[in-house]
């Protein structure tokens, strides 16, 4: 009789192993499932992977989340759902990227509203050491600059390790057009100190007047610029 009840239970491991085999296959089924949907922007299928069971933090094999897969993608809707599910929108890849400042680089301004409003932690860099902000100001993305600076709290002087401020990178890196003569102004009118120097010693309202962007140079001044 005891033979007889080993023998039992090991014809059923084999079967047990499979079952089990069979669920993580179909975790990782609705893990691909959701990925997919994210990428392509299918928010109904996002919905369904969900249902089913995926994981909303799965990572690809970049480090890449389904919501970080959307934004990428540049996919709002899409983002919108993940982030409504609790998706963390701090979440960074194997680039440093996370959907807020990813969406503040490249001027997603709705995706950034989101991620301000679900969490967005001030205090997560990019891989130069950068917030939402400074990319947003070197790439003349106004809007994007007016929901960053619409949060008191959003440290508007954070310093990347270039040396350089959202202000600094605006005249630096920008062409002294409309867009960058507007973010120079947000800024100013937000409490950005408009003396901060970069490395090598020189102040925006000098970086402006070499590169002969002449309304900022009136801006600054007018607002204490040295």
């Amino acid at each position: 009789m005891k033979w007889l009840i080993i023998a039992a239970l090991a014809a059923s491991l084999p079967a047990c192993a499979q079952r089990h085999t069979d669920i993580v296959m179909t975790q990782q089924d609705h893990n691909r499932s959701l990925q997919k949907a994210a990428t392509s922007g299918d928010t109904a299928g996002i919905r369904a992977a969900l249902s089913a069971g995926a994981s909303i933090e799965t990572r690809d094999n970049q480090g890449r989340t389904p919501l970080m897969l959307a934004v990428y993608g540049e996919h709002t809707d899409a983002a919108a759902a993940l982030i409504a599910s609790g998706a963390n929108v701090n979440a960074q890849d194997q680039l440093l990227n996370s959907p807020f400042l990813y969406a503040g680089a490249e001027g997603l301004t709705e995706i950034v509203r989101l991620c301000m409003k679900s969490g967005a932690d001030y205090k997560v860099y990019n891989r130069y050491g950068g917030s939402a902000l400074i990319p947003a100001c070197e790439r003349g993305h106004v809007e994007t600059v007016k929901a960053l600076l619409s949060d008191k709290n959003f440290p508007i002087d954070h310093i990347n390790r270039l040396g350089w401020t959202g202000l600094l990178e605006a005249i630096i890196l920008g062409n002294g057009g409309a867009e960058h003569t507007e973010i120079v102004r947000l800024l100013i009118q937000a409490g950005t100190n408009v003396n901060i120097a970069d490395k090598d010693g020189v102040t925006p309202l000098a970086h402006a007047r070499q590169k002969r962007q002449q309304t900022i140079v009136r801006l600054l001044e007018a607002a204490g610029a040295k």
